[in-house]
């Protein structure tokens, strides 16, 4: 029933995409965080620059800017991201397009988070001698980032899905793997229906369980 799956790594292909999906998640984390203290930054410069940029990478398609890292970072400005071969090359810059797409959607979400965060905790903070920076850091953030577990879990099982992207670069996913066997294949449904299952397989838990522990670390207020 399932002999056109032979002579293909589908496992390996469903594996680079969790690797893709596992560093853009944790790089768009950590840039998406910067990103929201820009933006509810007391410095104006940081504010334009943060507010700048999640508007205008939000309404750029993601296969453009996966295909600027490839054919304008690489190709042009010669950005290898420190690999010489071209697959984890491609694999690389794959991902950086994903952290530079995702990351505005991270920022968004953290910053409801913070709109959360009653003023007055604020204050507080800096009533007794915190900095902004200390004061995001130590009192705000714990909060807001409780509080939106839920919208970020949301953004991750869009990031998977939008792994497929990186097709677009030649790199050796899911989406790639299946689009081969199509063209190889007479068994066009069967293929699309093993694909879709496997990133139904990927998400499905990932949003069961941080659903799950949004609730569990709700903050009570």
């Amino acid at each position: 029933m399932f002999d056109f799956l032979e002579g293909y790594d589908v496992l390996g292909a469903f594996w680079t995409t969790v690797q893709l999906t596992v560093f853009s998640g944790v790089g768009s984390l950590v840039w998406g965080i910067l990103l929201a203290g820009m933006r509810v930054s007391p410095v104006p410069l940081m504010r334009g620059f943060g507010t700048a940029y999640v508007n205008i990478v939000r309404n750029i398609p993601l296969t453009i800017i996966i295909l600027f890292t490839s054919l304008g970072l690489a190709d042009i400005f010669g950005v290898t991201m420190g690999a010489e071969d071209f697959k984890i090359q491609g694999f690389r810059l794959a991902v950086l397009g994903l952290i530079a797409y995702t990351a505005a959607f991270v920022c968004e979400a953290i910053r409801s988070g913070i709109n959360t965060v009653p003023l007055g905790q604020a204050e507080a903070a800096r009533a007794i001698g915190l900095s902004f920076s200390q004061t995001l850091r130590l009192i705000v953030l714990p909060q807001a980032l409780r509080a939106v577990i839920g919208p970020l879990a949301n953004v991750l099982i869009a990031l998977t899905k939008n792994t497929t992207v990186a097709a677009a670069i030649g790199v050796a996913e899911a989406a790639t793997l299946m689009k081969t066997m199509i063209e190889n294949e007479a068994q066009t449904v069967a293929i699309g229906a093993v694909f879709a299952l496997g990133f139904v397989v990927l998400t499905l838990p990932t949003g069961l369980l941080l659903g799950w522990l949004g609730k569990r670390l709700a903050v009570k207020r």
